[in-house]
């Protein structure tokens, strides 16, 4: 199946406004994004999806490819769907443009996870080492069947384990076990792939009651029926949402070198 890489890049951040045009390292996160997505062995190209010129500008300067899109999308999902429609792929992932530490092999996973004929979308989890990690409502799980299929996503912790959390006020006293980091639980990496049809589709279908409550937009793929499947991943990624952020993505990167 042919696949292709697509990012959504905005400039109107509400907490940081030209977000994809910040320097990382002295070169703007989007150049980022986009070099670690050529990487990828299972892609056949990779377009950036904004809706703001001197994006657009700034990745055609660095030899990118690069497609302007309406200004009134509210998703990343949206603003792919938009330029997907024209596009002959069977298969179009979508990589966040504020996630500058993605790798080629998270690519290729959720686009070989598709092989699976069952699913309808795929995303990746990585297990969760750190105790904080698994209380964190900003760090969003997932419960998955035998099958690798997602049961649910959530701010929550999940699966929850009443046995040794008697309340989630007793967490500070299980942080410290050593047990503590074999428990079942799974953080989600946002990262997707989609058969074209289905993110046609789901762009065309209002946010479900489960996603305005939990506001993940991937459980409106889960009420509409679509199977998601994810595949585990040792990578870490940490997407950039302010300024403050770029600090810690460097040190990342520097460790990398």
């Amino acid at each position: 199946m042919s696949a292709i890489v697509l990012i959504p890049a905005r400039y109107h951040s509400t907490r940081f406004p030209g977000k994809p045009l910040a320097p990382l390292k002295g070169i703007p996160i989007i150049q980022h994004v986009y070099r670690n997505s050529l990487g990828s062995r299972l892609a056949d190209d990779v377009i950036v999806a904004t809706d703001n010129e001197a994006i657009l500008e700034k990745v055609l300067s660095f030899g990118g490819k690069a497609v302007m899109t309406s200004g009134d999308h509210m998703s990343g999902t949206d603003r792919i769907a938009e330029i997907s429609r024209s596009l002959d792929y069977d298969i179009i992932v979508n990589v966040q443009g504020d996630e500058p530490l993605i790798k080629p092999d998270m690519i290729d996973d959720v686009i070989s996870a598709l092989d699976d004929g069952r699913a309808a979308i795929a995303t990746l989890a990585k297990k969760i080492t750190d105790p904080e990690e698994i209380f964190d409502p900003n760090v969003v799980k997932v419960v998955c069947n035998q099958d690798g299929f997602a049961f649910y996503f959530s701010r929550a912790p999940i699966p929850y384990h009443r046995d040794e959390w008697k309340s989630l006020k007793e967490r500070a006293a299980h942080a410290g076990r050593t047990t503590f980091s074999t428990y079942d639980c799974y953080k989600h990496i946002g990262i997707y792939s989609y058969r074209k049809d289905v993110l046609l589709a789901l762009s065309q279908t209002p946010p479900s009651r489960l996603e305005r409550i939990e506001k993940l937009e991937q459980l409106r793929a889960l009420e509409n029926s679509f199977r998601i499947k994810v595949r585990e991943t040792s990578s870490e990624t940490f997407g950039v949402d302010t300024p403050e952020d770029l600090e810690r993505i460097e040190k990342c990167l520097n460790t990398s070198l």
